[in-house]
């Protein structure tokens, strides 16, 4: 099963936010077994980019401390692009936050089977089946 991780989910286990990043360490994981296939958009890449340099901002060596992150996701997720047609179709979404359009957007054109989020009120106009973490760590045990 291919699935697209929001980056809230991301950003809870790289910051060990409690009490989120506990499920999203389980999805990790389940990516790392290969029990399904983890993926994230180009931009995404970008987006945790720039929370990394949030996170390590007092410490020496920020810029190869976010590339290390980022190498290692991108070793762990199968990256997928946003193209020009993702942002086109996400207008016609109805949702609040364009940004989450464009997700929807390139998961669907991507064959991507699911969206996990902490936020699934951000995915309601999803054509695919939107998990919180907490409610994907429970499906694992069906995969």
């Amino acid at each position: 099963m291919r699935v697209l991780v929001d980056t809230n989910v991301i950003i809870d286990v790289l910051q060990n936010r409690q009490p989120w990043c506990v499920s999203g360490k389980k999805i990790f994981f389940a990516i790392a077994n290969k029990q399904i296939i983890g993926c994230l958009t180009a931009k995404q890449i970008a987006d945790i980019h720039y929370f990394s340099r949030k996170q390590f901002k007092e410490q020496e060596n920020v810029d190869v401390k976010c590339r290390t992150v980022i190498t290692k996701l991108m070793a762990l997720f199968e990256l997928v692009d946003t193209l020009g047609i993702d942002c086109q179709d996400a207008i016609t979404y109805e949702n609040n936050d364009y940004e989450d359009a464009i997700m929807i957007s390139t998961a669907v054109r991507s064959g991507i089977e699911a969206i996990i989020t902490r936020d699934s009120s951000h995915y309601k106009a999803a054509p695919i089946p939107v998990y919180s973490a907490d409610d994907f760590v429970k499906k694992l045990d069906e995969l």
